[in-house]
């Protein structure tokens, strides 16, 4: 069974399934963190989102890297998955994400970030485990700095 983290699926809301595909990508003892500002938060997050009708995983991964950092990427392997129940305010839904987290590397950079609210920011690993918003994301990347995946 994949984890849930964060809090837990509320009985009176539907939930829509909505995959997605983080990166942590680390250069130079430093990790690529995408910061998004909106008027509702301002979060550090691993770089990546939702996978389109029709898209596969790592291209998906690839597009959102581009689009929330401006960096290009390679994926490598699988870190692990963790399910998370939210509010989506920018589609107006809720959401039960499947969030699948892979290792991968940082390439080009070919511009700033085109996602509107994004953009780039390297962090050490330990402050990135200490700042990430996403309990999941957390979770995962601090089992993966202490050599647990």
């Amino acid at each position: 069974m994949i984890p849930r983290l964060g809090s837990p699926a509320r009985p009176q809301v539907a939930y829509r399934a909505r995959p997605g595909a983080y990166a942590v990508l680390m250069r130079d003892g430093r990790i690529l963190l995408t910061r998004q500002v909106t008027p509702d938060a301002d979060e550090l997050q691993l770089p990546g989102g939702g996978i389109e009708r029709g898209e596969q995983l790592r291209p998906a991964l690839i597009r959102e890297v581009r689009e929330e950092t401006g960096y290009t990427c390679s994926v490598g392997r699988r870190l692990g998955e963790f399910r998370q129940f939210t509010w989506m305010p920018d589609y107006g839904f809720h959401a039960e994400k499947l969030c699948h987290v892979y290792l991968g590397r940082p390439g080009l950079r070919l511009g700033p970030a085109t996602e509107a609210g994004h953009r780039a920011v390297w962090l050490r690993p330990e402050a990135a485990v200490s700042r990430i918003a996403s309990p999941g994301s957390r979770r995962l990347l601090a089992a993966f700095l202490a050599g647990g995946r």
